[in-house]
């Protein structure tokens, strides 16, 4: 999620077990380590798709949360105003805010190494955008309250009470979605469309309206439908790839580290005498969040590299169009333009 998200959901943690004790300093407690695990952006890891790669690795790892949370919590205790709370307590305090951190990233489409150095798999449940207000607001409002007027004798309720609204937000998105691939698969049956990877994710700032993406042998398909539309009101779209060029450059790390990481959900382009690889999980046909220039093409033959990530901005114009696509079928989101 958002860096502002991390932080109030912090805030609000630290508070939940530590405001009885702390008050207000326990919201800048949980806004610092609350944005902590995020901090990994800073590190390079050896080039750009190494960097989206291993983004959300160790420093989201449960595992290695739980190791670090009571050093975190002994290095608190050196400071006078932290004596008042014990060890275990700042211990379990520290726990829950990285925790939360990590967790509520795994609902995002991205993909977080929870469990790493066990496993690097990185769980993505897809049911929520990496900026929600939905989820967001509830929490930063009693975050502000909680900060600028006192309200001592009803603090515990007013920040629990934002935590549950926000938790339920989270449950409405599992709703949602199952809500949505149903739907999908549905309509993937209806014109007999046989997929080898699928997936599906809100689209911004709602969960409202969904996109998927269906992979098959020859290509891809990108679908668009919201909560309100019947089986016959997905839109679906085809678009062939280049996928069979990676068989050229199969031993190269890169390509299988993005393999791995997108769970098969890449598409393939040739533009001029690049081949560029684009995660289809995050942005659009055309406007792909992420995509990596694996090859370039010299005397008819595919040289591996530089893997550069590109540049593709998105446009400004489709969110408009986003909004008022979550109650009119008729309105076309697709486009084939690059």
């Amino acid at each position: 999620m958002d860096s502002l998200t991390q932080v109030v959901l912090g805030s609000a943690v630290a508070y939940s077990v530590l405001g009885n004790k702390l008050g207000r300093k326990s919201l800048l407690v949980g806004a610092g380590f609350g944005t902590l695990p995020d901090l990994d952006v800073l590190i390079n890891f050896g080039g750009d798709v190494e960097n989206f790669v291993y983004h959300r690795s160790f420093s989201h790892s449960l595992l290695i949360q739980l190791l670090v949370s009571p050093l975190f919590a002994w290095l608190l205790l050196k400071m006078n105003w932290a004596k008042g709370v014990s060890l275990t307590r700042w211990s379990v305090a520290m726990f829950l805010i990285l925790s939360t951190h990590s967790l509520l990233d795994s609902f995002t489409v991205y993909g977080t190494q929870l469990l790493w150095p066990l496993t690097t798999y990185p769980f993505g449940i897809s049911s929520i955008f990496i900026i929600d207000p939905a989820y967001t607001l509830p929490l930063l409002l009693s975050c502000i309250v909680l900060l600028f007027v006192s309200m001592r004798p009803y603090a515990q309720r007013i920040i629990t009470n934002a935590l549950i609204i926000s938790s339920l937000y989270l449950t409405w998105g599992l709703a949602a979605k199952w809500h949505i691939n149903d739907k999908v698969y549905k309509a993937l049956n209806t014109q007999n469309i046989t997929f080898t990877d699928f997936e599906s994710t809100p689209t911004p700032f709602n969960t409202l309206l969904w996109r998927a993406v269906v992979v098959t042998e020859q290509g891809h398909y990108e679908v668009y439908t919201s909560v309100f539309d019947d089986v016959e009101n997905v839109d679906m779209q085809f678009y062939p790839t280049e996928n069979a060029l990676l068989t050229q450059l199969k031993d190269a790390k890169q390509i299988k580290l993005l393999q791995a990481f997108t769970k098969g959900l890449y598409g393939v382009y040739q533009q001029d005498e690049q081949v560029i690889m684009s995660d289809l999980r995050m942005g659009l046909e055309g406007y792909y969040v992420f995509s990596f220039v694996v090859a370039q093409q010299k005397d008819q033959q595919l040289i591996p590299g530089p893997y550069q990530q590109l540049s593709n901005r998105f446009p400004l114009e489709k969110f408009g169009l986003i909004f008022a696509r979550i109650t009119n079928p008729n309105v076309n989101l697709e486009t084939t333009e690059k």
